[in-house]
């Protein structure tokens, strides 16, 4: 076959007794034009089972298959949460109408997730149907969101050890829930209805224990690990494929207008706990240790550590949010860390 440079999908056996994988994969000609003839070549059943964003993957290649999905034929994702969801049914009968009611008796993915969120977030006075009916406008005319919450879905499959599925990350994991809320009310706040944006952030910190400022930007591929405890202000922004675990603040540093908040670069992982105050950046791959106070700019691939936060390593050669390799061994960092031995 002649290639393309059209995005395929190549199957991987996984001999470790689960399902084959998709690793996503660009043709090495990207000159030569197929007329059309390969736009289907990932969309098959047989093969689009796991393609959209693989760990490990360059970047080039996960934004093209990013990109793919929305206009995609198929949808893999929501194929595999449907067939969880049927399996799950089966071995617990009691959950049977549950899976059926947020998942089974919905025809895609955005449907699936409106209910959801709607349950999870109605009170009293904002009802559940309401909330269906707003979060399916807004995530059924809006090509970014029908990415975004599928690229967070592989991000919890690939590197939270806890998420053995993608439904749970839809079910169970308020980690999930929470950032899609927050994505849904980011695109009112951006539509000019602020006071309903800001009401769901209300809610939503109410109900996850997760406070995002409906203003902030946060790119996609995102895992936010638990997220019991995570602040982020009105003016941060958060690259793709960033990792952040519980109880981590992305904060201002007082009073003060304007951009106020961090700016945490692609790939980045911040730990457990972590505070980053004001206008300042964390690198793109850099590590923030767990319970480290960072007040000042963090260079990107390195690893800052302590009260306040030192750079005490550099990585240059994988992103940590993607690896989730929080420890700073000595010998990992004895070459830099020597620097700091005087300190």
């Amino acid at each position: 076959m002649t290639s393309c440079g059209c995005l395929v999908l190549e199957k991987v056996e996984d001999h470790g007794g689960e399902a084959a994988r998709g690793r996503v994969k660009l043709a090495p000609s990207a000159a030569s034009a197929c007329g059309g003839s390969c736009a289907g070549a990932w969309r098959s059943r047989s093969e689009a089972i796991f393609p959209i964003y693989v760990m490990g993957s360059s970047r080039a290649s996960t934004v093209a298959a990013a990109r793919g999905i929305v206009d995609s034929a198929e949808d893999p994702i929501w194929e595999a949460v449907k067939s969880e969801a049927k399996s799950e049914a089966e071995k617990e009968p009691i959950l049977s109408s549950f899976l059926y009611a947020s998942v089974l008796s919905h025809d895609c993915l955005e449907r699936a997730l409106s209910f959801v969120l709607a349950n999870r977030l109605e009170d009293p006075t904002l009802l559940a149907t309401q909330l269906i009916d707003i979060f399916n406008d807004v995530m059924m005319n809006n090509k970014d969101i029908c990415r975004s919450i599928r690229l967070d879905a592989q991000a919890f499959k690939d590197r939270d050890p806890a998420c053995a599925q993608y439904s749970w990350a839809l079910l169970y994991l308020k980690g999930y829930q929470s950032l899609q809320s927050y994505r849904i009310a980011n695109v009112l706040w951006n539509q000019g209805r602020k006071v309903l944006a800001l009401a769901l952030q209300s809610r939503i910190s109410e109900v996850f224990a997760v406070d995002i400022h409906p203003a902030a930007k946060i790119g996609e591929g995102i895992l936010l690990d638990h997220g019991t405890g995570l602040v982020i202000g009105e003016t941060a922004v958060v690259g793709n494929w960033v990792s952040l675990m519980q109880g981590v603040t992305l904060g201002g540093t007082g009073k003060e207008h304007g951009d106020r908040h961090p700016k945490i670069g692609q790939g980045a992982l911040i730990g457990a706990g972590a505070t980053i105050l004001g206008n300042i950046n964390v690198g793109e791959g850099a590590m923030i240790a767990a319970g480290s106070l960072v007040l000042k700019n963090v260079p990107p691939h390195s690893m800052a550590v302590g009260n306040p936060a030192k750079v005490v390593g550099y990585k240059e050669k994988e992103d940590p949010s993607l690896t989730m390799k929080h420890d700073a061994r000595r010998d990992y960092f004895e070459h830099v860390a020597i620097r700091y031995s005087d300190d």
